[in-house]
């Protein structure tokens, strides 16, 4: 029997222009895509899932309707709205795949699992796809309750849930139909997200492009339902975006309670169809910054904010330094067409970051980036340059205060010593306060740079740097205490700090010389 239809069923959390929050099916979603200003889901991993599963429909949509469209027809989209009719029509169409319950087609689920040997007789909590719940032995990040207690979820919750789900699960063991499953699309990094005043907006901002070739790239709910010699398969290459973007990296199926169907307590869950890497190809909303070892997808790191990665979203002529986020080029093709080179784009960065099968933090920021920084690599070059001068110059403070540290200690020359002092450091105020003075003045060097007043933001990095280094070299002086030992290693190691701050203040021009009376 079929239930639960997401075209019609509110389950989808928007937030209106006018501050009001509500939940809607897809379609009323689509035609109140110009008066939405966002998606309201608290979660990150479920919130880049859901405009994932938005611009699918959306890419889908426009296929069926116009076959190919440019970045000009995006912008007028962008200008007056998305093509209601278009899109409603593609839902319509595949209504019956977006039945949470169906006994063939159910939405984004596998329905094999019903019958299938491995799984018809087991059944698991729906916290096993809830990111933010205790499950097995995963650490809690939200949700102290236990396994052998009972409850279930909303079928509305449990939807937005499996989607993040199965784009950030990590790789590791299932021990159902395969031992082990490959991880989930967006696992381990920060995805990024242009972003408009309107719903409508944003997805004009991120939609991948057409391409002649694009009936081959389809989304799970127009593909054949996989059965389970499918699910033992070898990891499949994703065909394009709509693939990786719904890609089943785990099979599940919901199994609704005894209410009508309104809430799951449990729901049968398998290795799902593996997604294999290819670097050639990144997904679309990764960027990638160099390594110690060829280029790393950008993720989040205990201790380290975002910004300080921002090159990463920007254009890099040598190939080097990074590789941004393909999404972050369509939206300044959409820009330029509106004819807005001076402009800002709001840009969202939000995922989860794990340890193999440990989920370690999740986390949302969100910046607004210079356009002319996105649309000229020597524009962008100046940032760069400005970022790994503060990274450098926070290196070589490290490095003098860390054997500072170790002066004051027994045996200051051992190696043992020497990680102890490291450890000293890395747990003390001194990072945090180098790198928070420099986050504070970050916007008003990325104003300089849009309105490309050089010297100026020179100027003004140059400031930061030195307060910044200031601050955080006075709290590693109080770190060392005032005993004769602390302060026989602070004499011997400020000069060395002075000489690295000394090109950062300001230069006082000499006076003239007083005229000579006779």
């Amino acid at each position: 029997m079929k239930s639960y239809n997401l075209l019609d069923e509110p389950w989808l959390p928007v937030r209106y222009a006018d501050g009001q929050v509500k939940d809607i099916g897809l379609l009323q979603l689509f035609a109140d895509a110009k008066q939405i200003s966002a998606l309201a889901e608290t979660a990150p991993p479920s919130l880049i899932a859901l405009y994932r599963l938005l611009l699918v429909i959306t890419h889908r949509a426009f296929t069926h309707k116009f076959g190919t469209w440019s970045a000009r027809d995006m912008a007028r989209y962008y200008r007056e709205g998305l093509p209601v009719d278009a899109i409603h029509d593609y839902l319509e169409r595949w209504r019956e795949r977006f039945y949470v319950f169906h006994p063939e087609w159910p939405f984004m689920q596998v329905a094999a699992l019903a019958v299938a040997e491995e799984t018809r007789a087991k059944s698991k909590s729906w916290t096993q796809i809830v990111l933010a719940s205790s499950s097995g032995n995963a650490p809690v990040l939200f949700d102290h309750a236990v396994d052998t207690l009972g409850s279930s979820l909303p079928v509305s919750s449990l939807m937005c849930q499996l989607l993040g789900f199965l784009q950030f699960t990590p790789g590791g063991l299932v021990k159902t139909v395969r031992d082990s499953d490959k991880a989930g699309a967006l696992a381990n990094t920060a995805a990024i997200l242009p972003v408009g005043e309107t719903l409508a907006q944003t997805l004009c901002l991120a939609l991948h492009p057409s391409k002649p070739e694009g009936e081959g790239d389809l989304p799970a709910w127009e593909k054949p339902q996989p059965d389970i010699a499918a699910l033992r398969g070898e990891p499949a290459l994703a065909t394009g975006p709509n693939d990786r973007y719904t890609r089943l990296s785990r099979a599940v199926l919901l199994l609704p309670d005894n209410d009508g169907g309104q809430t799951i307590s449990q729901i049968r869950f398998a290795a799902g169809l593996a997604l294999a890497d290819d670097e050639h190809v990144p997904d679309s909303m990764a960027s990638y910054r160099a390594g110690s070892v060829g280029m790393v997808r950008l993720g989040f790191s205990e201790g380290r904010a975002v910004w300080r990665d921002l090159p990463t979203f920007l254009p890099d002529a040598s190939g080097k330094h990074a590789l941004p986020a393909a999404v972050l080029g369509y939206a300044n093709l959409v820009l330029q067409r509106l004819g807005e080179s001076s402009g800002w784009l709001a840009v969202m960065v939000l995922g989860l970051a794990s340890d193999q099968a440990k989920l370690l933090r999740w986390r949302v920021e969100r910046f607004a980036l210079p356009q002319r920084l996105l649309a000229q690599e020597d524009a962008a070059e100046v940032l760069r340059i400005y970022l790994r001068e503060g990274e450098d110059l926070f290196k070589s403070i490290k490095e003098k205060a860390c054997s500072m540290l170790a002066n004051t200690m027994p045996d200051p020359k051992h190696k043992d010593t020497r990680s102890r002092a490291r450890a000293v450091f890395d747990n003390g105020p001194a990072t945090a306060s180098y790198f928070s003075t420099l986050e504070s003045r970050l916007p008003q060097l990325l104003v300089f740079l849009a309105d490309n007043r050089l010297d100026t933001a020179d100027a003004y990095w140059r400031s930061a740097k030195l307060a910044a280094a200031e601050l955080s070299w006075a709290t590693v002086c109080r770190q060392l205490g005032t005993s004769a030992r602390a302060l026989r290693a602070r004499a011997l190691h400020e000069s060395f700090y002075l000489g690295l701050i000394k090109s950062l203040r300001p230069v006082i021009a000499s006076l003239p010389e007083e005229p000579s009376h006779v």
